[in-house]
């Protein structure tokens, strides 16, 4: 049974983030925080399973399988991170010759890359897709599967964690549900209008720019804000791109947090099949 099964760990720039595969199909993911490891991770062979999300490991007892056959695939950003899953026999870690898009330049980083396949694969191309995470990315992908381009900026938390660090008298406030007024009269509103008012615009900009070029594309949002940027952004976009942009509700939106794992499950098929092509 271990053969059609597989563990994918994605490691962000803040938490992990877990996925479990059977027969190339996601079943379930999970978020966990960084694991406090000393030494290195080759320590914890043995054991390994104790590394894992407790839903995580109850599957992996439920059916008593063999933790070092069970292949994980390593998506990470995070190189200090990086170095301690290597150690262990059964990861493999996923770079961008993995992926099978085009004009992919050396820097770009592997989730994001990753995250636009799983895009591009799920709900066709062409395909914008604007991440909501730590950094706040938009990558355009072309009905050729080929990288157009894209941008990237500080995330919303960021934006507001560096003020309130970056000054004395400026406090952190919590992202509201709703775009505030734009005009505020007080200084956490104030700051929220600042940030939010400016980040919905551009990325209003950078819709229509891209609707422009690619009329028929789908826009998918993802990431821990995804939600939120939906939002505000359907707030203030054009009724006549808003009306063409196809926006992931809240309800969904869980299902758009793993494009990153639907672009390793649409790699496992590829390599599925290929396999079948060499073997006939």
């Amino acid at each position: 049974m271990n053969e059609n099964i597989q563990i994918g760990l994605s490691i962000g720039n803040s938490r992990y983030h877990w996925a479990w595969f059977l027969n190339t199909k996601l079943q379930s993911s999970w978020d966990t925080e960084y694991l406090t490891i000393v030494g290195n991770a080759s320590q914890y062979e043995n054991r390994a399973s104790s590394l894992f999300p407790i839903d995580l490991q109850a599957i992996i007892k439920r059916d008593r399988l063999e933790i070092d056959r069970i292949p994980i695939y390593l998506i990470s950003v995070v190189p200090s991170q990086t170095e301690i899953w290597q150690q262990l026999p059964q990861v493999k870690q996923i770079t961008l010759a993995d992926i099978p898009l085009h004009n992919l330049y050396q820097t770009l980083g592997i989730d994001r890359a990753l995250a636009a396949f799983g895009a591009g694969e799920t709900y066709g191309y062409p395909v914008l897709v604007i991440d909501g995470g730590t950094a706040l990315t938009i990558t355009g992908i072309d009905n050729n599967r080929r990288l157009i381009g894209g941008a990237i900026m500080p995330g919303l938390r960021l934006q507001l964690r560096s003020l309130s660090t970056g000054t004395a008298a400026l406090p952190e406030i919590i992202l509201p549900q709703q775009l505030p007024t734009r005009w505020s009269d007080n200084t956490p509103d104030s700051i929220a209008s600042g940030i939010l008012h400016t980040v919905s615009a551009g990325i209003s900009n950078f819709i229509q720019d891209w609707q422009q070029l690619y009329p028929d594309s789908q826009i998918i949002f993802t990431g821990g804000d995804g939600d939120l940027l939906v939002g505000y952004l359907q707030a203030i976009l054009p009724m006549d791109s808003r009306n063409r942009v196809r926006f992931v509700g809240v309800a969904s939106l869980k299902e758009n947090r793993d494009l990153l794992f639907h672009g390793l499950s649409a790699i496992f098929v590829k390599c599925s099949e290929d396999i079948h092509k060499t073997s006939v």
